[in-house]
């Protein structure tokens, strides 16, 4: 990681150490709240675009960062995170498709290296949640990870009719936290289309 990059997104500050994301029952809709019940977030993927591309608001209506899928058909491939006040490209996020396990690197946009990981814990909650009828109802859980492996936090679902998920962090002194937790945010809008 380059020490003098800046990764923070202008206009919001995920300074808490715990999130709870929510999914709408319509739509690709979510909302982000922070410790103390505040929507800190909210997102919703658009319609009708020839890239996957999701659109995300603070609490107020103004657009923070958008993230945009890299081509057409995306089964494996790379998101990029755009702040939407400065324009920056902030991190990539990077699907490496497989069948056992769900695993995305979060990744520097202008030199390729590695600022984090969100893999998917357990092969058979994976196989079950991507080929099972209702497959989707069984919560979902991810580890956080540095470069080198070390825990960071987690993502875990809850049983529910609707998405809903806790992301804890840990320990993120390794990583830039918010574009680790907004990337936490967004994956489950990705893994679900």
């Amino acid at each position: 990681m380059s020490p003098t990059r800046n990764y923070d997104i202008e206009g919001i500050e995920l300074s808490d150490d715990q999130y709870t994301v929510e999914q709408s029952l319509i739509r690709n809709k979510y909302k982000a709240l922070d410790a103390d019940g505040d929507v800190v977030l909210r997102g919703k993927q658009e319609l009708f675009e020839l890239k996957e591309q999701f659109p995300f608001i603070d609490a107020d209506g103004e657009e923070v960062f958008t993230v945009k899928a890299g081509s057409v058909i995306d089964v494996a491939g790379d998101y990029l995170l755009t702040d939407a006040r400065t324009g920056e490209d902030l991190v990539v996020l990077d699907n490496d498709f497989s069948l056992l396990q769900d695993t995305w690197t979060v990744r520097d946009p202008d030199h390729d290296s590695a600022l984090a990981r969100i893999d998917s814990r357990g092969a058979l909650v994976t196989l079950a949640r991507h080929y099972v009828p209702f497959g989707n109802w069984i919560p979902h859980k991810y580890e956080i990870t540095d470069p080198e492996g070390d825990h960071v936090g987690t993502v875990a679902g809850q049983f529910s009719l609707r998405d809903r998920y806790e992301i804890d962090i840990d320990d993120a002194s390794d990583v830039p936290k918010e574009p680790i937790v907004a990337a936490a945010m967004v994956i489950d809008a990705i893994q679900n289309n």
